[in-house]
């Protein structure tokens, strides 16, 4: 795998220096945010102390400080909450617990304690058939606490697009961007469609490097810490193109930004909103979440910033493995999850080890059974193995956004996969 290819597979994610006056200016607009969360006392973790946005992608974060900043990060950033019904979907005991689980890489056996301990995973839930097959909490987590999602907040964007699509507000894949987001207008964006920002195809030059001072990613950034309505899309539209839409695949976390913008414009409505609507109250699950907004009551971070439990993300990660169905009926245009979970292929037929903000998979025992899985930095994932009817979810606190997981997460699923067969 090349470091391109691996800059995608790992959303690499690196130091980020801030400028003093934007911290300054941050710490003012958050400030009744976190004032308000310190004030729900019935949150177990509410009262602990924690760390900035810019540790969190410096890598700069204790192993304490990083477990209590990543079980509060609705305390970074203004949020809205995405509402929970009063009738929660049950996860049963499974009567066959997950067994012995080993694996080989590179010669040396590990098992599910050295995963655990290695990847500095804090939790972890595995479902088999819908049911619970191992559940975990470590670091003074319990089911109760609500854990960051980081980029795997791209997947559950998607498929609120796909969702739209199906209700007909969104007029299909090759829907033109620019008639549900009027800012880009006039830009590049003009002639991209929804499937090319699906995709990250859209063509848009975007450079993700972190450590770059001028890169596309630190603007966004630094977008996001200053808080000023509209300023993510100023951005996206003084973009200029670098390639024909649906030529290049290059991962942007700005794509996704311009993703659930189009969400919110064909909608009419908050994203947070439209997804407790659509799919956190009917599908039942358990417990409210939050979203991180790009001003005070502002739009949702497309990319990432959604903080929900454990077993939420496990519901959701089944209502997705089930074809997005909920009451008999599938709330997704007939086909989605296959075509979105990838791969997808470039108009010069270029396959991508990418679907719709989703990754597929990359092992040999994950391409075989068809896996894929919503990825986040630092150890989030929700993998979904759709021939042995597995859902695994994983809460990590790893000391760097990336290159600090010494086992492939995904060796470790693929072998609790087989162990439930």
């Amino acid at each position: 795998m090349d470091e391109g290819q691996m800059h995608c597979k790992r959303k690499a994610t690196q130091s980020l220096h801030v400028r003093e006056i934007a911290q300054i200016g941050a710490m003012l607009l958050f400030a009744p945010t976190i004032a308000a969360s310190a004030q729900e006392s019935t949150y177990l973790h509410a009262e602990e102390t924690i760390g900035t946005v810019e540790q969190v992608y410096n890598g700069t974060l204790l192993p304490d400080e990083a477990v209590s900043t990543f079980r509060n990060i609705d305390r970074l950033f203004p949020t809205r909450a995405i509402a929970a019904g009063d009738d929660p979907r049950e996860l049963p005991m499974a009567e066959q617990s997950l067994g012995s689980v080993e694996f080989d890489v590179d010669g040396e056996t590990y098992d599910l304690y050295d995963f655990m301990a290695l990847d500095n995973i804090t939790a972890l839930l595995v479902l088999k058939d819908g049911e619970i097959a191992y559940e975990t909490y470590q670091r003074g987590n319990t089911p109760e606490t609500r854990w960051m999602s980081m980029s795997v907040a791209k997947s559950i964007t998607s498929t609120l697009a796909a969702v739209a699509i199906k209700e007909g507000l969104i007029d299909g894949l090759d829907a033109p961007v620019t008639d549900y987001v009027e800012a880009l207008e006039g830009s590049a964006y003009d002639g991209v469609t929804v499937k090319d920002v699906l995709m990250m195809s859209s063509g848009v030059q975007w450079n993700e490097t972190y450590t770059d001072p001028s890169s596309d990613r630190r603007a966004l950034l630094d977008a996001q810490i200053a808080q000023r309505p509209g300023s993510a899309m100023e951005i996206m539209a003084g973009l200029p193109r670098a390639a024909e839409p649906g030529t290049v695949n290059n991962y942007s976390t700005g794509e996704t930004q311009v993703l659930g913008e189009i969400v919110r414009g064909a909608v009419g409505k908050p994203l947070a909103e439209y997804l407790s609507e659509k799919i956190w109250v009917p599908y039942g699950m358990e417990a409210d979440a939050s979203w991180w907004l790009d001003s005070p009551d502002g739009v949702e971070i497309g990319g990432s910033g959604i903080s929900a439990t454990l077993r939420d993300y496990g519901r959701f990660g089944l209502f997705f493995l089930k074809d997005g169905e909920i009451d008999g009926a599938s709330i997704l245009p007939e086909g989605w999850t296959q075509e979105a979970a990838g791969p997808t292929t470039l108009k010069d037929g270029t396959e991508l080890e990418y679907g719709y903000m989703w990754w597929t998979g990359w092992t040999e025992p994950a391409i075989a059974d068809g896996a894929y899985a919503a990825i986040g930095i630092q150890g989030q994932n929700i993998y979904i193995n759709p021939a042995k009817n597995v859902v695994i979810v994983t809460f990590g606190a790893q000391p760097k956004p990336t290159g600090k997981e010494p086992i492939d997460p995904l060796v470790f699923f693929d072998a609790v996969a087989a162990a439930l067969e």
